[in-house]
């Protein structure tokens, strides 16, 4: 298919997605249960979409609840070759400040109870995808671009570290990643990328930066009320940034990360189990003969 599509994930302070044409709400079940809620389709200048807020709504899901590998297929299932996660994070940088935006193209894997979440593969099929690099780089350049048109302070780059949370850092944590040179914290969207590459979907992460963690000494530390109030204050051009985005989108050559795991699987297709192959169809079924 090279219809245009693009499914948004939106973090903290983003559950809905306004403006979709021809709008409906639909249920989705998985091989890995249900996605966080469900999710809204819809098209915006030709582009066909589907909106998933990532906690639910009223945000009734902490990061290491999220049934990550349920959201992807979700997306999956509804066509979508295209995924953008927009996610809250702290920054670890003096001049990334509250309200600025950063296309990450690396990650750093602190959490600790997401395994299984954390791939579509094991438990009678094995595969080894290629993540060097994490984000899907035509993808992240155009969210860049519709960043800067949206009129973001958006940065080029940086490195997301990825914590276990739902607590937030510890003054030490946050000193010893901030001497790592990691760019902003946050708690969810490595999970995302590892299975957006597995199920061949072009990722990549929109970063609202809420606050300075708690390395910054003249700063107040992190705390639920001040990522709110700069989410809300935000909320606004978020929006602006998914629409400049479909905008490119509609019209960029196709972005498709099909093929990528043509390589990736290591089981032997006759060895792979009844099980494996019934959970991974719609993923590598076209691998498996």
């Amino acid at each position: 298919m090279n219809e245009p599509t693009l499914g948004i994930i939106g973090g903290s302070g983003i559950y809905d997605l306004p403006g979709l044409e021809n709008r409906q709400q639909v249920t989705v079940e998985t091989p890995f249960g249900l996605p966080s809620d469900d999710l809204v389709t819809g098209t915006l200048f030709g582009v066909r979409m589907a909106f998933l807020p990532r906690h639910g709504r009223g945000h009734r899901l902490a990061p290491h609840e999220l049934p990550y590998r349920a959201n992807l297929h979700a997306m999956k299932q509804l066509g979508m070759g295209c995924v953008v996660g927009i996610s809250a994070v702290g920054s670890m940088r003096e001049e990334i400040r509250p309200g600025h935006l950063v296309l990450v193209d690396q990650f750093l894997d602190r959490t600790r109870g997401r395994t299984q979440e954390s791939t579509f593969f094991g438990d009678g099929c094995v595969a080894h995808a290629h993540f060097a690099d994490p984000v899907w780089e035509p993808l992240r350049q155009l969210a860049l671009g519709a960043a800067r048109a949206a009129g973001a302070v958006a940065h080029d780059g940086g490195t997301y570290l990825c914590m276990e949370g739902p607590l937030f850092s510890t003054r030490a944590e946050s000193r010893l990643y901030r001497s790592w040179g990691v760019d902003v914290i946050g708690m969810t969207n490595l999970q995302e990328a590892k299975l957006a590459r597995e199920a061949e979907i072009a990722y990549t992460t929109v970063a609202l930066v809420t606050d300075y963690d708690c390395w910054h000494e003249e700063e107040a530390d992190v705390d639920v009320a001040a990522v709110l109030a700069v989410l809300k204050q935000n909320g606004d051009l978020a929006q602006r940034v998914v629409l400049e985005l479909a905008r490119a989108i509609a019209a960029a050559p196709t972005i498709s990360a099909a093929g990528c795991m043509q390589h990736a699987l290591i089981t032997h297709p006759n060895a792979v189990s009844a099980d494996a192959r019934r959970r991974l169809q719609l993923l590598i079924g076209k691998y498996l003969g």
